[in-house]
């Protein structure tokens, strides 16, 4: 079987794949390794021989796929964040990572741990895959190559051994400092706006208005003094049905769709009346409405204002259904490639509002080759610049650092002229996921062998114990300076140190118990910056703790 496997290397690929993802589907107390177990798989086999390895192309062609596909699905949230109170959330994030590496470099001077272990200890207690990634690429393209192979392994080695506590750590703080601070999540996301453009499950009712002397943009407003967001869809007026625009003037006796969360519709119906049992939403002789899929270039990174669906169409979207989630659209909302819109308007036009937007889920399904190269060309480029650090040494963003800040710039520029950089959601999900299983099954098989030595010769219990207490201290202390010193809502920093940590299982853990997206607005504000971070210094601890 070893020589089978030895003899080739797809198959020993799809093998370590498929038993990784299978062992990462196995939950104990509801935790579970996911996709990160194909390193572990890939170890496993890895051990059995020195030369079960797959080749080294494997793991860069998947790394370089992961980060800059991460990249083009963060770069509009990134640039976003920086609008409002990104500049000290992100400051933040990197300042616990840089407590993490001068706490991972006196542990590493205690213990006498060369660089490449200190940096591979480093990733695994904040489970970075791209850090480490940056690690072994720096070491291939400085280390003499009688002794690479040791040495590649060395962080692998680390890695591995403080990840399983760097998943568990975290989300037992998480759990642990939310029963001691005794956090309301349901209070806590009543008084917290700062999800408002974020996803949310979103519901419709109709609304008999019994207000005199509102406009459609008076109502809005009022709605938002009293701390909502929502949406107006149709209205109908004695027998006349229409779509509420910019200029709509509503009468008492109007009967309007209001679209929202559970909470912001109930705030517009105290607003502007009284909740009518009359459904007009289901009435759909005169105005239909209708999901499309949006897979024209076109049509994509504009302002919603840009696209004058009112004007041209008499239409509007009520509802943007981005993967998993719903947004509520607003003017300043901008679609993407594979974004499923709900439009409101007149039957006989449904056809040309299909059209404008493509409504084609085989292009959805499709990459644009020309401009996906040219991105991740540009990301190597960017990777093999030698960036001066004083003294005569210096380190390169790599394979990692390259293509994860092509792809936010080009993520967030959107488009260039005809070119359309981002892709739709469901090819950037695939490739990120292919991508990373690629460069876990890459490491793991060729960090095996060496992964087993070092565990038997001993040291392996040391990094385990002191991954786990950087893991803790850093997660306890981010959460209690987050939440105690600079008053961020616990529900979005839970969010924030699971994108401190780029910890996907944190995220979970931490969505399932705030039952609300704020989560999701913290992860997305520090993780491009927390993982830029972590490839920069963990290359730097390298260089500091030349044996």
């Amino acid at each position: 079987m070893v020589k089978l496997l030895r003899d080739s290397p797809l198959l020993l690929l799809f093998l370590v794949a498929a038993v990784g993802v299978l062992l990462g589907r196995v939950k104990v107390h509801g935790f579970s390794l996911g996709v990160a177990a194909v390193l572990f798989a890939g170890l496993a086999v890895g051990a059995l021989d020195p030369q079960l390895a797959l080749p080294e192309l494997v793991y860069l062609f998947g790394l370089v796929l992961f980060v800059y596909t991460v990249g083009l699905s963060s770069g509009p949230g990134f640039f976003a964040s920086f609008r409002r109170r990104g500049l000290r959330d992100n400051g933040f994030a990197f300042a616990v990572i840089l407590a993490a590496a001068v706490l991972t470099s006196v542990a590493a001077l205690i213990l006498h741990l060369r660089g490449p272990l200190a940096a591979g200890l480093f990733a695994g207690a904040l489970t970075n895959t791209p850090a480490l990634a940056s690690v072994l690429e720096s070491l291939k393209a400085t280390v003499p190559e009688a002794a690479r192979e040791q040495l590649l392994a060395e962080p692998v080695v680390a890695y591995s051994v403080a990840y399983p506590m760097g998943v568990i750590g975290v989300i037992a703080a998480i759990h642990l400092m939310q029963r001691v601070w005794k956090i309301d999540y349901a209070e806590e996301r009543l008084s917290t706006r700062d999800a408002a453009a974020v996803a949310r499950s979103l519901e419709s009712t109709t609304v008999r208005v019994t207000r005199s002397g509102l406009t459609r943009d008076s109502a809005l407003a009022l709605v938002r003094e009293k701390g909502g967001t929502v949406l107006f869809g149709r209205m109908k007026r004695g027998d006349v049905f229409s779509i509420v625009r910019d200029g709509t003037t509503f009468l008492p006796g109007d009967l309007v769709t209001v679209v929202g969360s559970a909470g912001d519709v109930r705030t517009a119906v105290q607003a502007l009346g009284e909740e009518s049992a009359d459904r007009i939403e289901l009435d759909r002789h005169i105005l239909d409405f209708r999901r499309i899929f949006v897979s024209k270039g076109e049509v994509t990174e504009k302002p919603l204002s840009e696209l004058r669906l009112p004007e041209r169409f008499g239409a509007v979207l009520t509802r943007v259904r981005r993967g998993d989630i719903e947004l509520l659209p607003t003017g300043d909302t901008e679609l993407e490639l594979g974004d499923r819109v709900r439009v409101v308007a007149p039957r006989e036009r449904m056809g040309q509002i299909a059209d404008f937007f493509g409504d084609s889920y085989r292009a959805l399904s499709e990459i644009d080759v020309l401009t996906f190269g040219v991105g991740i060309a540009l990301g190597l480029l960017l990777g093999s610049i030698p960036v001066p650090l004083g003294g005569g040494a210096t380190f390169k963003l790599g394979f990692a650092g390259g293509p994860l800040i092509v792809g936010l710039l080009l993520g967030r520029i959107g488009r260039t002229g005809r070119l359309v950089w981002t892709m739709s959601y469901s090819a950037n999900l695939t490739l990120r996921q292919l991508g990373l299983v690629l460069f876990l099954a890459g490491v793991g098989t060729r960090s095996g062998y060496s992964f087993v030595s070092t565990l038997s010769h001993g040291g392996g219990l040391a990094i385990f114990v002191v991954g786990a207490v950087i893991t803790c201290l850093v997660a306890l202390a981010s959460l209690w300076i987050g939440h105690k010193v600079l008053r961020i809502p616990m529900g979005v920093l839970v969010g924030m140190l699971a994108g401190i940590h780029t910890q996907p299982a944190a995220l979970a853990f931490a969505t399932e118990q705030t039952k609300s997206d704020l989560p999701n607005v913290g992860y997305a504000t520090v993780y491009p910056i927390a993982t830029i971070a972590k490839i920069i210094l963990a290359q730097i601890l390298v260089l500091l703790l030349r044996s």
